[in-house]
């Protein structure tokens, strides 16, 4: 009955709230570029990562994110610049979207402690589906599939610009900020309908508390706690976490959902998923996985979530003419 569990469970998720309509990272510091626009060029020199996401590997079909970014901060314009290249496919009929931008993020002292970093972001996405993957269902028996009678209708690949705006303010320990993304809400549809992206709302921010004394970036120990909260349309996203680091080990737990605040339908508390995480930090490179526990209704259909990530940072010993001293944010790196 292997086909009836499928049809039960594509029943079932629709009545469930998904909570995002954008694609999300558990390690969102780690796609920091992603995550703002003002993490562009939030290092001493240039940064290159690569991100990829397995989510819910057991249902049918494949639901994959993968990201690519590179940025650079040059110190005589106190300004960061980058590009990320993201693309994301999702089930069976492979419905993929590919996003290419750069960014722009501007850096200046307010105070004696505070950095303050507005920043944009600009990109054009193409969004598109191979119907012929797809399985109807009066193409389903219990012997297999079948050809089916639904007429292929006239799909077309569509791309449009879009852009975001961001703001981040911090000092040695604290940071803050938040994002508006999709600011031109643009009709991604692939039908010829109207199909309007919701303008996302994103607030970050944490506290970093040094174990042992602030010493340098390769002989650190500390406690992290941070939350990432996401609005687009009418759903909402909250992480809530912390990281304990003792250089090269990193080791983090995070609760995703708003089960007491929020909830989609009767009976359905919103709880999404537990994550646990493990990162390696050497000298210039840093490896992180995360494993994202499903603790929905959905916990025994989707066999959790699988994130890597890679950062390598370079060119880190620039000499800055100007006397401001650049603080960088204390944020993790996963």
């Amino acid at each position: 009955m292997k086909i009836l569990k499928y049809i039960l469970l594509f029943v079932i998720i629709p009545c469930y709230n998904l909570k995002a309509q954008d694609p999300q990272f558990s390690q969102f510091y780690a796609s920091p570029l992603y995550l703002s626009p003002s993490f562009a060029g939030s290092t001493d020199g240039s940064r290159a990562i690569l991100n990829f996401r397995d989510q819910w590997p057991a249902i049918p079909g494949s639901f994959i994110t993968t990201a690519f970014s590179i940025d650079h901060f040059i110190p005589q314009l106190s300004s960061g610049f980058g590009l990320l290249i993201m693309q994301d496919r999702a089930g069976s009929g492979h419905l993929r979207s590919t996003n290419i931008g750069v960014l722009y993020a501007y850096q200046f002292k307010v105070g004696k402690k505070l950095q303050l970093r507005p920043a944009m972001h600009f990109y054009k996405s193409t969004r598109g589906i191979d119907f012929n993957k797809l399985v109807f269902n009066d193409q389903m028996s219990l012997s297999g599939t079948q050809v089916g009678s639904v007429e292929v209708p006239p799909l077309k690949k569509v791309s449009y610009s879009d852009f975001a705006a961001s703001l981040l303010i911090y000092s040695e320990k604290y940071w803050g900020g938040f994002v508006i993304d999709h600011l031109t809400t643009p009709n991604q549809s692939i039908i010829d309908d109207v199909s309007q992206i919701p303008t996302k709302y994103t607030i970050h921010g944490g506290h970093k508390f040094y174990l042992n004394g602030k010493t340098s970036i390769y002989n650190e120990e500390s406690v992290t706690s941070a939350f990432n909260f996401r609005s687009q349309g009418k759903y909402d996203q909250l992480d809530i976490g912390m990281y304990w680091t003792r250089i090269p080990i990193i080791l983090g737990i995070w609760y995703r959902g708003i089960p007491l605040f929020k909830m989609y339908k009767k009976g359905y508390m919103n709880n999404d998923a537990l994550i646990l995480l493990f990162g390696y930090q050497f000298k210039d490179f840093k490896i992180g996985y995360s494993y994202d526990i499903t603790i929905s209704r959905l916990i025994s259909n989707t066999l959790g979530s699988h994130e890597i990530s890679l950062i390598y940072e370079f060119n880190q010993s620039q000499k800055s003419h100007k006397k401001i001293r650049k603080v960088i944010i204390p944020c993790p790196k996963y």
